[in-house]
């Protein structure tokens, strides 16, 4: 289990492969390193292994993958801050996430 995203949360994020359909699937939640320039929008997360995410990851560059929250749970920033959920991010539509950063 993974300390950055309560059960209740994780269980209503789509699994895998569920919103490969649509052309403008929703961010269900918002992970950010609070003293550099990454964050991860989960789209999807395997129901499997609670862990591999599809999603929006702005960093260096913007991109569409994949990622573990194992990984980025491990992360620390410059200040040695680890990675923090948003906590006043609301489901948003991948596009209008998009033209907001």
């Amino acid at each position: 289990m993974n300390s950055l995203i309560p059960k209740s949360i994780l269980e209503n994020i789509p699994d895998l492969y569920e919103t490969e359909r649509s052309l403008n699937p929703i961010c269900q939640i918002k992970l950010f390193t609070p003293d550099s320039n990454f964050t991860w929008y989960i789209i999807e997360i395997s129901k499997e292994d609670k862990s591999t995410c599809y999603g929006f990851v702005k960093g260096f560059e913007s991109e569409l993958g994949y990622f573990s929250l194992k990984e980025i749970e491990s992360i620390k920033g410059a200040l040695g801050l680890g990675v923090e959920r948003d906590l006043s991010f609301k489901p948003t539509a991948l596009a209008i996430v998009r033209k907001s950063t």
